[in-house]
């Protein structure tokens, strides 16, 4: 099953058509806080709706969850289109691979009765070497030993693989499988190079920074087996899709406050998570974005570190409530198994994404796991220095220093039966619209549940 050839939609051919200007035809789905807010979800309840879903940015660093009639299925770098039969799920050139990783999560999909036909991936994607996840756990140590704090990576090699992609010399694309005989020219030289540079930076003896040339070639030809019927040219195929003015979904990986230009420096991820990166990272023009759909959870979580203004880690009560949280919101990562910490809403944070992203409508996820709190906070502003001010400093030993400014609004119960807008009790629409009065994007989604059917739609 997995070697069959996934469906490719033609370019145009016709130059009078080729010369017509490209009608907007996508939507990006883009996390706007720490990440984990939902986006697996909404991007399999879209996915029916366009002829693509296309992942931009990331590597396995990122998870995305999906459940339906009560499976759970765990995604980290299969766009979540995946479980539409058929439909193109395409890994895009702004995306790094591991491909054993990749090789896991396709045979954990043919096990269980997923039909993985429709993937593709870039011959553009950029591979995770094994010396990427080696420097990734050294660099980790190193700042932890020092006076610098560790970023918190996942140590999946995701920003040194990106890092090499900037320095283009020692990088290896998916293409590159494809031609074995240029690897065996380079990839001495690479092993080389990576050995001696990591081996001057090794801390004791459970990170191997010695590169084999013939191991490494061996490695990339199993690569080459497992998926060369899925690599092809995948921006040519999507601007196929664009001229003939088809609909296209963008699934962003991470957050925008992860983001490597925008989000909370130097506590980010190393791509482009925001909106801007989806027309770069699938290969297409700015003109086939018709919107941008915002997903934000209910409350607010981050990983690794960073700051997280709302954080509840004040005083026991506030402890108790966030513990609560992470309970019934399973608040653990996908990828990594790591408790999340968590926070209230922080809406100057999701102001500021909305705005950057350009959002048109909003998805609020995970609202039922508020259900039983009796208060419920809302941070709708930041006092820095002895000053208010009503936006987010992406800069984050400046965030560090903010005090959040709380609005209190009532609770409300359990909601996961509610399927309209009018089945939700007035506290649960009220705190609805205290979000959109202050993002100014209206509520388009709203999660009550982790099943795809427990969605309103507005």
């Amino acid at each position: 099953m997995h070697t069959k050839t996934p469906p490719t939609p033609s370019p145009s051919t016709n130059p009078a058509a080729a010369a017509t200007p490209r009608a907007a035809s996508g939507v990006v789905v883009v996390g706007l806080q720490w990440g984990d807010e939902g986006k697996g979800k909404i991007v399999d309840l879209l996915a029916d709706g366009h002829d693509a879903v296309v992942r931009y940015n990331g590597g396995a660093n990122a998870g995305h969850s999906v459940v339906i009639a009560g499976e759970r299925f765990a995604l980290h770098l299969i766009p979540s289109g995946i479980l539409h039969a058929g439909k193109p799920a395409v890994i895009g050139n702004g995306v790094v691979i591991d491909p054993d990783w990749l090789a896991r999560e396709l045979d954990t999909l043919h096990a269980r009765g997923i039909n993985t036909s429709g993937l593709v991936i870039s011959d553009r994607a950029h591979i995770v070497m094994p010396w990427h996840k080696a420097e990734d756990e050294l660099r980790e140590r190193w700042l932890s030993q020092g006076s610098l704090e560790p970023i918190g990576t996942t140590k999946r090699g995701i920003g040194p693989c990106y890092a090499d992609k900037a320095l283009r010399g020692s990088a290896i694309r998916m293409g590159d499988l494809l031609r074995p005989e240029v690897l065996a020219e380079r990839l001495p030289s690479i092993c080389k190079l990576k050995s001696a540079m990591l081996g001057a930076v090794a801390i004791g003896d459970s990170v191997s920074t010695s590169f084999d040339p013939e191991a490494m070639g061996e490695l990339c030809g199993r690569w080459r087996g497992r998926f060369e019927p899925y690599i092809r040219d995948t921006s040519a195929m999507l601007l196929g899709l664009v001229d003939a003015r088809r609909p296209i979904l963008f699934e962003g990986a991470n957050a925008t406050l992860l983001d490597v230009d925008h989000g909370t420096y130097p506590y980010v991820t190393s791509s482009s998570c925001a909106s801007q990166g989806a027309a770069t990272g699938a290969g297409v023009p700015m003109s086939a974005i018709t919107g941008v759909l915002g997903i934000m959870k209910a409350y607010s979580t981050r990983v690794g570190g960073g700051p997280l203004p709302t954080e509840l880690l004040g005083t026991p009560a506030d402890r108790a409530i966030g513990d609560a949280i992470r309970q019934r919101g399973r608040e653990f990562g996908t990828t990594t198994g790591r408790p999340r910490r968590v926070g209230w809403l922080d809406l100057v944070a999701v102001r500021y994404s909305a705005r950057l992203n350009g959002c048109t409508g909003l998805a609020v996820m995970l609202l039922d796991v508020l259900g039983g709190e009796p208060v419920l906070r809302a941070c709708t502003g930041y006092k820095l220095g002895g000053k208010q001010i009503d936006h987010l400093p992406p800069d984050a030993s400046v965030l560090a220093k903010c005090v959040p400014v709380y609005t209190e609004v009532p609770g409300f119960g359990d909601i996961t039966a509610a399927r309209a807008l009018a089945d939700l009790p007035a506290p649960a629409r009220a705190y609805l619209d205290l979000i959109e009065k202050h993002v100014g994007v209206p509520v388009r989604h709203v999660s009550v549940g982790p099943d795809r059917a427990q969605t309103i739609t507005v």
